[in-house]
């Protein structure tokens, strides 16, 4: 990309994209291997001998992947045809293509952070689907059940708040709706700090009750767009558009997924959008990133929850699917390696689907990642101008920090950061609104 800083590597020994691939990425792929050990009599009961046979196989190649990974071997093409494993395959020879030497071959340690990761989850994938019968298997599907069960008193909490406020949210003034508003859009925000690829698959769940942390937690937001996010809806609902869209592009599933949705209930039931359409992962993603199956999934768990406001909840989830006001799509670009700025040309039909939003939320950091092409920015650098062109429709980024990236910062804003609290772009304690409505 002309002009661009060069990407985040983990030849930047003790960075965090270092520290992710010496240690976090071997870790979730050890408990990939051991979930599959433990599935073993669950395989064979479902398909037999050949269940056995094919979950020794995933085992064996996912083994085969920690050792390269962990030797610093060169990346290897995708074997295995999938939708996407051309694109991915002319991917690596891109980037081989940019290697200084020229026999160079592109490395775990020596080539873009947001492609190796990438790339180790496909090939996670690769393993599955190598393995039938058992290739249609999720290897994190366990793990993102039980964020979600062990998330049950604040989902509770959250529910119980959003069905009480609708039995009043049409008499609600201006200025109310505007604080309700703003208000979800935190617990979605506060909701992306239970991300299981970041704490290697071990548990992150939502214990304490967000809806009283949120005054305490208002000073860590370090770039706050709400205000664009309520006048551009404000205005839309003002007009009386007769259609007025908001795109979710979602991360985690679990709980975090639990706080999209409850935004997205409030959106339609304060008339700010007559309808939401979420953006989900085709395959097993980063461990705990949304499918079509665990969308499906939670809702139909809160559906069926015996608390009374959560399954109220769950009804109206499962209606306005329904009705088509909730739609679900996934699309093979969300798990690419590529930038954002590439999907007008490498994804053009989904490109188009979003140009037809009034506003899009990319929920995570691997979202702002992709978005900002997980360079090494200055932190003062607009982020208009690190999105490169990729402008669907007006967009806003709500992250918690877990990257180290962040651009957009007020000069020195960073460096006192950095001064107070060293790793202050990878903890996960920083949020981000960070909107941009410009052409």
């Amino acid at each position: 990309m002309a002009g661009s800083p060069e990407s985040l590597s983990g030849q930047d020994v003790g960075s965090f994209a270092y520290i992710t691939i010496k240690d976090r990425t071997p870790q979730i792929l050890t408990k990939v291997i051991d979930t599959l050990h433990r599935h073993k009599s669950e395989f064979f009961e479902k398909h037999g001998e050949e269940g056995t046979e094919a979950g020794k196989k995933a085992i064996s190649l996912l083994s085969k992947l920690r050792n390269e990974l962990q030797t610093d071997k060169p990346i290897v093409p995708l074997v295995e045809k999938f939708a996407d494993t051309d694109i991915w395959n002319q991917y690596l020879e891109y980037q081989q293509g940019l290697m200084k030497e020229s026999d160079g071959k592109p490395r775990w340690f020596y080539s873009p952070w947001l492609f190796v990761e990438c790339y180790m989850y496909r090939r996670i994938h690769e393993a599955i689907i190598q393995s039938p019968p058992i290739d249609d298997f999720d290897v994190f599907q366990e793990l993102k059940e039980q964020n979600f069960f062990e998330s049950q008193e604040s989902i509770m909490t959250l529910c119980t708040y959003l069905q009480e406020l609708m039995k009043t949210v049409e008499q609600l003034g201006e200025d109310q709706l505007k604080n309700e508003f703003f208000k979800f859009l935190q617990i979605s925000l506060w909701g992306n700090k239970c991300d299981l690829s970041r704490s290697g698959g071990e548990t992150s769940s939502q214990k304490n009750n967000l809806m009283s942390s949120l005054e305490d937690l208002k000073p860590f937001i370090l770039v706050n767009d709400m205000e664009h996010l309520w006048s551009l809806l404000g205005s839309c609902k003002k007009r009386e558009k007769s259609s007025v869209r908001v795109d979710i592009v979602l991360d985690n599933s679990g709980f975090e997924l639990t706080t999209d949705l409850v935004l997205a209930s409030f959106l339609l039931s304060s008339k700010l959008a007559t309808e939401i359409h979420f953006y989900g992962k085709r395959i097993p993603w980063f461990v705990s990133d949304t499918t079509v199956h665990d969308f499906n999934w939670l809702i139909d768990q809160v559906k069926h929850s015996n608390h009374k406001w959560v399954s109220k909840s769950g009804v109206d989830w499962e209606n306005y699917v329904k009705m088509g006001r909730w739609v679900y799509h996934d699309h093979i670009f969300w798990t690419l390696p590529h930038e954002y700025c590439t999907m007008s040309q490498v994804a053009p039909d989904l490109y188009a689907e979003l140009q037809k939003s009034d506003l899009i939320l990319f929920k995570g950091d691997l979202n702002y990642r992709r978005l900002a092409g997980d360079r090494k920015w200055a932190f003062t650098i607009p982020f208009h101008q690190a999105l490169n062109g990729f402008h669907p429709a007006p967009l806003c980024s709500i992250r918690t920090l877990k990257a180290e990236i962040q651009v957009g910062l007020q000069p020195g804003q960073g460096e006192e950061l950095a001064a107070s609290e060293p790793n202050w772009l990878t903890n996960g304690n920083y949020g981000i609104f960070q909107f941009d409505g410009s052409l």
